[in-house]
């Protein structure tokens, strides 16, 4: 994929059907999660920007309020984007034809040795019976 069509699905854009392989491995890989917040800053960034302009420019408001504004607006927009995450990322599949819940199955199979390994740990140490 050429990087100017990575910015655009990066800051939010689709990306043609040829690429859906792109996108899947995007949503299921090991950084997905960063990759994702990447995504949102730019997606949230212009807006609260924009916001805190129009409130200096446009209605005269004080600078330090208008920050305090645009800062509010970014950590909002910021924390519903990360809290519905894995939602947002399943969805996204569903529109270059996946099934529903693809990516969260995905990383849990990608995961899954990982976890059993954890799992094993775990109750080697902490489910021995004592006696």
């Amino acid at each position: 994929m050429n990087p100017a069509l990575k910015a655009w699905y990066y800051a939010g854009g689709r990306v043609p059907q040829k690429y859906r392989e792109f996108v899947y491995d995007d949503v299921t890989g090991p950084k997905w999660l960063l990759r994702f917040t990447v995504r949102s800053l730019v997606q949230v960034t212009p807006l609260t920007t924009a916001i805190t302009l129009a409130l200096v420019f446009g209605l005269g408001s004080p600078w330090p309020l208008a920050i305090a504004c645009g800062a509010l607006g970014f950590v909002v927009g910021l924390y519903f984007a990360l809290s519905y995450a894995p939602e947002s990322v399943d969805y996204r599949l569903t529109k270059y034809g996946y099934p529903r819940g693809s990516a969260t199955r995905g990383r849990r199979e990608r995961n899954a040795v990982k976890d059993r390994e954890r799992q094993a740990n775990y109750d080697a140490v902490w489910r021995r019976s004592e006696g």
